[in-house]
C-alpha cells in the first residue's frame, strides 16, 4: 500500500494576517496648534474607528489640539485605542463649556483603551470667577465614561478640569492606571477621579493633586480597589453624601500617600433619613475618619495594618457612630465601636 504525504508551506503570501488599523488625526483635519478646532477631525476618526470590524487605533500625534464639547458613542463593532502623544486643549473662553457640564464623553462604548496623553481643561479662568463669588456656571468635567464596559486609561495627565477630571458613571470592568491629576489646591469641585454606579473598578498608581476629594465614590459602587495612591492637596478619598441614594460596597485602598490632603479616607452620611449603606470598605496604612449620622450608622467597618503619623504631632482617630473592627498593626489605636 502505498502512502501519500500532503506538505503545506504556509508563507506570508498564503496568509493574510489583519493588521489593526490607524486612522491619524491629522490626516484626517486636525491642526496641533493649540486655536483650530479640531472637533470634527477627532469625530471623523471615531466613526471610521468605531464602524471598524477589526482592532482600530486613533493616533494622536505631538501638539495642542483644540477640542469643544464632544461626545464618542457606541456600540462599536470593534476595539477602538486611543494613543495621544499630544494634548487635548479646551476653549479658553470658560463660558463656552460652563454650562454643558461635560468637555470629552465616551458612552455606551466597550473595550475602548486610552494611553498616554494631557487634557489640559484650562478652568482657571472659572475657579477665578467662582471665588468673587459672581453669577458663573457649574463647569464642564474634563472625561466621562457612562453605561461603558472593558475600559482601560493608562499613563493619562488630565489638568486644570473646570469640575470633575475624571468620571466612571454606570460602568463595568475599569481599569484605571498611572493617571496624573493635577489642579490648584483651592479650585473648587475639581475631583480628580469619581465613580458612581459602578462595578468591578480599579486604580492604581495614581497620583493626584486637586482642590477636591482625591478620589470620590458615589451610590452604587461596588468592587472597587484603589492600589499606591498618591493624594495631596486634596480633600482626601470620600465615600457617600446625598440621601436617598444607593449603597456603596466592597471598597478597599491599599498603600495610599496623604500629602497635605484635609483627610485621608472618609465616609460621609447626613443626619436625615436615606437608604443608602456602606458595607466591606478597609483601609491600610491610611488615616480613616468616620462622622455618620445616628439614623443611618455606619458598621461593618475593617481596618487593616494602618499607621497613621502626622508629622511630629500625635495622630488621632475620629469614629461617630461607626462601628467595625481593627486587626494587625493600628496605629494610633481604633476608635471603632465593636
Amino acid at each position: 500500500m502505498s502512502t501519500m504525504v500532503l506538505m503545506i508551506n504556509l508563507t506570508s503570501s498564503s496568509v493574510a494576517f489583519a493588521a489593526p488599523t490607524t486612522f491619524n488625526v491629522v490626516d484626517l483635519g486636525a491642526k496641533g496648534d493649540g486655536r483650530t478646532d479640531s472637533t470634527r477631525a477627532f469625530l471623523r476618526a471615531w466613526e471610521s474607528g468605531c464602524a471598524s470590524p477589526s482592532s482600530t487605533t486613533i493616533y494622536v500625534p505631538q501638539g495642542r489640539y483644540l477640542l469643544n464639547e464632544v461626545l464618542f458613542t457606541g456600540e462599536c463593532k470593534g476595539r477602538v485605542t486611543f494613543k495621544i502623544d499630544g494634548t487635548l486643549v479646551a476653549p479658553s473662553d470658560y463660558r463656552i463649556l460652563g454650562t454643558s457640564g461635560k468637555w470629552i464623553t465616551f458612552n455606551k462604548v466597550q473595550g475602548v483603551s486610552i494611553y498616554g496623553g494631557i487634557l489640559d481643561g484650562q478652568g482657571a479662568g472659572l475657579w477665578a470667577c467662582k471665588a468673587t463669588e459672581r453669577s458663573c456656571p457649574f463647569g464642564a468635567g474634563s472625561l466621562e465614561f457612562t453605561y461603558s464596559s472593558e475600559i482601560t486609561i493608562t499613563g493619562l495627565t488630565s489638568m486644570n478640569s473646570q469640575i470633575f477630571h475624571i468620571v466612571i458613571h454606570d460602568c463595568k470592568n475599569v481599569k484605571l492606571q498611572q493617571v496624573q491629576v493635577t489642579a490648584s489646591g483651592n479650585s473648587p469641585n475639581t475631583d480628580g477621579i469619581h465613580v458612581q454606579g459602578s462595578t468591578d473598578v480599579t486604580i492604581t498608581q495614581a497620583n493626584i493633586k486637586t482642590g477636591d476629594d482625591c478620589i470620590s465614590i458615589g451610590p452604587g459602587t461596588t468592587n472597587l480597589w484603589m492600589e499606591n495612591i498618591n493624594c495631596g492637596p486634596g480633600h482626601g478619598i470620600s465615600l457617600g453624601k446625598a440621601a436617598n441614594e444607593q449603597g456603596v460596597q466592597n471598597v478597599t485602598v491599599k498603600t495610599a500617600t496623604f500629602s497635605g490632603s484635609q483627610n485621608g479616607v472618609r465616609i460621609k452620611t447626613w443626619a436625615r433619613p436615606s437608604t443608602g449603606y456602606v458595607k466591606g470598605s478597609s483601609g491600610s496604612q491610611v488615616a480613616m475618619k468616620f462622622d455618620c449620622s445616628p439614623k443611618t450608622p455606619c458598621s461593618g467597618i475593617v481596618l487593616n495594618n494602618v499607621d497613621l503619623t502626622y508629622g511630629s504631632k500625635s495622630a488621632s482617630s475620629s469614629c461617630i457612630n461607626a462601628d467595625g473592627s481593627a486587626f494587625g498593626l493600628v496605629h494610633p489605636s481604633s476608635c471603632l465601636a465593636a
